[in-house]
């Protein structure tokens, strides 16, 4: 079993399982207080208790008893046959950001998946989330050469901002050496910078602000990952300043 501590300021965070019926709840409740999803849109309890029966892995953060994070993984199929883990959900309450939780979470996922011969764990995420993209890309050492748009639909959770879900999705091969460079914090080896993919660093104001703005620039970036992804690119790098974040992409083996 894959667990782990956090010290700090904050009392010790552990990082273990979730096997109980009041901790698979607490999981429910935590995703309607973080994303503030309707009902129908939560994943249920009887998720959590399957995923772990069938190969999948549900993991928390605890503060005490308190559940303050998690994640959920479920096995996926690839032709060949290979298996993987498509994570699925993950999450920390707000007051908890910045502690290095969701990465103990995702250490713990790729920790457990290991042992089991597991090589690869993909998730999606919003490509205009600018602090998630750099981590997902520079500190876990995941790369993307996949995008949808509108994959989820529109949803009710406020983090949405009621526009389409447009996801990237990220492959993070946890056996590789440019994983592990990232989480000991060694430059990545990577091929030459082929196209940049730009960001605006204000575009979370402009999903309040001025929502058509924001639409504009969120199919833009989407069309350029569709082009540039066609023409066998992949995102290996990402790159952020006050302005702007970057996805620097170039021919990846």
């Amino acid at each position: 079993m894959a667990t782990g501590q956090i010290g700090g300021p904050r009392p010790v965070i552990e990082v273990r399982r979730l096997s109980t019926q009041r901790e698979f709840e607490q999981a429910v409740a935590l995703q309607k207080k973080i994303w503030g999803f309707a009902d129908i849109e939560l994943l249920p309890v009887r998720l959590f208790v399957v995923a772990g029966k069938i190969g999948g892995q549900a993991f928390g953060a605890f503060d005490g008893e308190r559940l303050i994070g998690f994640c959920l993984a479920i096995p996926g199929v690839k032709a060949g046959p290979k298996t993987y883990l498509h994570s699925h959900m993950l999450g920390v309450e707000p007051e908890y950001h910045n502690h290095g939780i969701g990465r103990t979470l995702k250490l713990a996922q790729r920790e457990e998946a290991l042992e089991r011969g597991i090589k690869l764990i993909e998730w999606t995420f919003d490509p205009l989330e600018i602090k998630n993209a750099y981590f997902n890309i520079e500190r876990l050492g995941a790369i993307v050469r996949r995008f949808v748009f509108n994959q989820y639909g529109m949803t009710s959770s406020p983090l949405h901002g009621g526009m389409p879900t447009d996801r990237c999705t990220a492959e993070w091969w946890i056996d590789s050496d440019r994983v592990q460079a990232a989480l000991d914090g060694r430059p990545t080896n990577r091929p030459a910078i082929e196209a940049a993919i730009e960001v605006p660093a204000t575009i979370s104001e402009l999903r309040k602000s001025d929502p058509k703005e924001a639409r504009e620039i969120q199919k833009t970036i989407g069309e350029r990952f569709h082009k540039l992804f066609d023409m066998g690119l992949t995102v290996i790098g990402f790159e952020r300043s006050e302005e702007i974040g970057s996805y620097l992409l170039g021919f990846w083996k």
